[in-house]
């Protein structure tokens, strides 16, 4: 483990998530042209999204299931080779219909990759190394958000629709040739003569191992901490954000593809530093989780409130701050490893994937809803100008603070059963933030 091809097979997984990452994201940047290339509604539209999150928070437990027993390679090569066949379909789609079954094809391959690329890392790194490693391959998988915000983005604008997505479909090809030249699933260990395998569980045992999981409190605490972190940023970045830069603020196309490569730089600056923290504090980690809820919180709340169009600093402070929230999600991941044994990691990070994604699609669908409602109270022609007016946006993006309230509510009585089973099972009793934070004072001062 934590060799030199491990590096190398860590690299052409990191590229496979990238590009997965940009297939996931190129919906958001055509949001406008979407509309008037199907001519529907806010609601209509969200629908696009909103189905491929739902298929991909659908699929993470069965793909959990499936990845105890098959492998990761195999899963990495077909969500791959699905989101190619989804970018070609969305690309040729004369009407709605089929761009949902382009965008149903994108979710079920990307279901397929970013838990197989986590369990695939955990096979070839360990210790402190595994978790860096893994935070720093959640974070350079932002650089997918960066290749849909520029060079799609232009070529949207410059080439039209069907060349664009055709070409975003061609280098998720690349990507499944990468994957089956270079990856393997795991270090083949020689003992005297003969090569060990891991022995794959069978369906049943994987199944018991998927139950197990999901009655552990840590996983669910997992669940939670995604829930809460990374549905913010990905509805900025899936759907919503490009037309409320582009048009609710008047940025325009180009200036909202600069806005976003924010968050990018955001992600890749807290990335790493929270790597560092959540193996340097591994019973803090969910106070690294409220604190980032708590700070997405204020700087929408500036953003919202502000009498008139808000400054250009605070919306970049608001990037900044949902930014961190993508990497921010990759804690509940490590909740999972932390309180499951290695045989049903596949499962339970099937089972924490899905809270970002249920959050997020539930949200998506929400802010469609009320923009539309908003449109028609004002006796709005549903045009772009009328439909995405930053008075609208105030109050459709509301419905985050209701969705991500619950959230934090389950979050808090699931931190307080794990840490209740720690406890009991192990003697270990962790002090509330600030107990401990007062101990360490009186220590310094000592």
């Amino acid at each position: 483990m934590n060799s030199r091809r491990a590096w190398v097979i860590y690299g052409v997984v990191t590229f496979a998530y990238i590009i997965a990452f940009m297939q996931r994201s190129s919906l958001g940047i055509a949001a406008v042209e979407a509309t008037q290339r199907f001519e529907v509604a806010a609601a209509a539209l969200s629908t696009l999204a909103v189905v491929q999150l739902a298929v991909y928070a659908g699929l993470q437990i069965p793909v959990g299931v499936m990845l105890d027993r098959v492998g990761p390679k195999f899963l990495l090569v077909a969500g791959a080779s699905l989101m190619a066949a989804g970018q070609v379909t969305l690309a040729v789609s004369p009407t709605l219909g089929v761009a949902i079954v382009g965008r149903v094809l994108v979710g079920a391959g990307d279901a397929m990759t970013f838990i197989s690329a986590i369990r695939l890392l955990a096979s070839w790194f360990s210790g402190r190394r595994l978790t860096f490693a893994s935070q720093v391959f959640g974070t350079l998988g932002q650089f997918g958000q960066l290749l849909s915000a520029f060079p799609l983005s232009l070529a949207l604008h410059a080439w039209g629709w069907t060349p664009t997505y055709l070409s975003a479909a061609s280098v998720s090809v690349i990507a499944v040739v990468a994957l089956l030249v270079v990856v393997s699933n795991a270090p083949v260990v020689a003992t005297g003569s003969r090569i060990e395998v891991a022995e794959r569980p069978s369906w049943s045992a994987s199944l018991h191992h998927l139950r197990e999981s999901m009655g552990r409190p840590g996983t669910q605490l997992g669940f939670w901490s995604h829930f809460v972190t990374q549905s913010s940023l990905t509805t900025f970045t899936l759907l919503w954000g490009f037309p409320f830069l582009s048009v609710g603020l008047g940025y325009g196309p180009s200036g909202a593809a600069v806005l976003i490569t924010v968050t990018v730089a955001s992600a890749l600056v807290s990335g790493p530093i929270l790597g560092i923290l959540t193996a340097r504090y591994p019973f803090r980690r969910s106070n690294i989780v409220i604190g980032i809820v708590v700070a997405m919180a204020v700087a929408w709340g500036i953003v919202l409130a502000w009498p008139g169009i808000p400054p250009t600093w605070a919306v970049i402070g608001l990037l900044i701050v949902i930014a961190v929230g993508g990497p921010g999600s990759l804690i509940g991941f490590d909740f999972a490893r932390s309180f499951n044994p290695m045989r049903a990691y596949g499962s339970a990070s099937g089972i924490v994937n899905v809270g970002g994604f249920l959050a997020t699609f539930v949200m998506m669908f929400l802010i469609g809803v009320v923009l539309d409602v908003i449109d028609k109270a004002t006796g709005g022609s549903g045009r772009p100008a009328d439909l995405y007016a930053f008075d609208s946006f105030r109050i459709a993006f509301l419905m985050q603070y209701v969705i991500v309230g619950i959230g934090v509510g389950m979050l808090l009585h699931a931190r307080h059963r794990t840490r209740r089973r720690l406890h009991e099972e192990e003697g270990i009793e962790v002090a509330p933030l600030w107990v401990a934070l007062v101990r360490t004072w009186r220590r310094g001062k000592a």
